[in-house]
Formats: C-alpha cells, sequence, structure tokens
C-alpha cells in the first residue's frame, strides 16, 4: 500500500485531481476511494502524530481509510453498520472492523487517539448525535476529524445532484426514472440534508472541544475563508471539515 506523501499541501492542483476522480466514484471505486483515503490520511497526519494512535474510522465500509492508516503506522479501527458493505470489497471486512451504528458507537468512554469520519455524517438521521458519540469515544488531548457533504453543494443530492436543488424526493424520483433503479443514497432514507451553518454552531457552542480547523475540504487552502461567509459557504464549498481537539 502507498503511504501518503508529507507534508500535506491543499493546492489548487490538488483540488484538481480530487474533484476530478469524482467523476469515477461509481465506476472505479477502488482508484477514487483510493486516491480520497490517501490524501485524507495525509491531510489527518498534519494535525496529529498517526504512528501508533488508535482510529476508530466511522462508518469506514470497506476499509479504504482503514489501510492507508494502518500503512501510516496507525491502530485502525474500522466501524460501520452494515456488514455488506464493510465486505463490499474483498468479500470480508477488513481486519479488526468492528459492526455497529455510529449514533451509538460500540467504543469505551475516552478510548482512541483519534476519531476520524468522512462523508458519513449526511447519511445518518441524527448528525449531531453522531458527532457527540465521535467526542464521547475520543481521549482528553486526542483529535475528532469530521467531514461531510454539505446538502446546498453541487455534489450535494450524490448521484441524484445536481437535481437536488428542485427537492431531494424529485431528484430521487427522477434518477428512478432515468436510470431504471433507485440512487444508492435516497433522500430522507439514506441522505439528510445537512449544513455548514449548523454544523459550525454545533461546533462553536461546545466546551469539551477546541475548534483546530473549519475548512472547505477539497478546495486550496487560500479559499478557506469563504467558510465565514453565510450562504455563499453553502453552495461552493462541496464539502466541510472540521478538526476538534478534546478538552
Amino acid at each position: 500500500m502507498e503511504t501518503p506523501q508529507a507534508p500535506f499541501r491543499a493546492t489548487l492542483g490538488r483540488s484538481v485531481r480530487l474533484l476530478g476522480a469524482f467523476r469515477k466514484e461509481q465506476t472505479d471505486p477502488d482508484f477514487f476511494y483510493g486516491l480520497l483515503a490517501r490524501d485524507t490520511v495525509a491531510q489527518l497526519a498534519s494535525y496529529t502524530e498517526l504512528d501508533g494512535a488508535l482510529v476508530a474510522d466511522v462508518g469506514g465500509g470497506p476499509g479504504y481509510f482503514t489501510d492507508v492508516l494502518r500503512a501510516v503506522g496507525a491502530r485502525p479501527v474500522c466501524v460501520d453498520c452494515d456488514a455488506g458493505e464493510m465486505m463490499a470489497r474483498r468479500g470480508a471486512a477488513p481486519d479488526g472492523a468492528v459492526l455497529g451504528s455510529a449514533l451509538d458507537l460500540p467504543l469505551a468512554t475516552g478510548s482512541v487517539d483519534v476519531c476520524f469520519s468522512s462523508n458519513v455524517l449526511e447519511h445518518v438521521p441524527d448528525p449531531w448525535r453522531m458527532g457527540e458519540e465521535m467526542v464521547r469515544v475520543t481521549r482528553p488531548g486526542g483529535v475528532i476529524y469530521l467531514s461531510f457533504t454539505n446538502w446546498l453543494s453541487p455534489w450535494g443530492g450524490h448521484e441524484t445532484s445536481p437535481w437536488h436543488y428542485l427537492g431531494g424526493h424529485r431528484a430521487a424520483a427522477r434518477y428512478a426514472r432515468v436510470h431504471g433503479k433507485p440512487p444508492k443514497n435516497v433522500y430522507g432514507r439514506s441522505l439528510y440534508p445537512v449544513s455548514i451553518g449548523a454544523a459550525l454552531r454545533w461546533a462553536r457552542r461546545r466546551n469539551d472541544t477546541t475548534v483546530l480547523d473549519a475548512l472547505p475540504r477539497y478546495h486550496p487552502r487560500w479559499a478557506t475563508p469563504v467558510i465565514h461567509v453565510p450562504g455563499l459557504r453553502e453552495i461552493v464549498s462541496w464539502n466541510l471539515l472540521l478538526v476538534l481537539r478534546k478538552r
């Protein structure tokens, strides 16, 4: 397994590569998720030491992020509520995987050094309960890395985009008509509207964490100030990354 390059740099070229790779998410998931996992773990390593760290990969599914975390010396625990999803890549769950819900993580309080989740928050019906659980299982001084696709971004409806701007149910119905099957991500069942504004309010009102970073995950670093512009941030950000430290 190729290890992430260091140091991590959020450049325009990186943004172009990542956004271009989204076109292959459905047709070549190994390419897309492999690229995303290497980039993400390199980004995570800029906030905390990973070598030897116990890392909860919340909603880790088939283990793309888990594999790269292990390659850089971390001790990952992949947690997912869908056994079929965990077995989708190899026909077996990732080594050390645990079946469990992000809304009630099967991990002890303060038991992990890092709690990590990539693009899972928009798929749970109670996103801030998931956030609470991620904070709970992280030890004091540990790091929470939480990213999600915000609903009003161009990719907010996932494979039903951009028709989600006309409504999630309408976009799902259109997808079924065009493709002859329902979308994988069904609005109101496995895809929910989450906003950047709500995420920032949740993070900033906490007294048990410190916000280390809040930024548009796939954008160049110089685009970070857009996060502070209500309305505009929901449309142009694509994906929000929150990095918190547990007090």
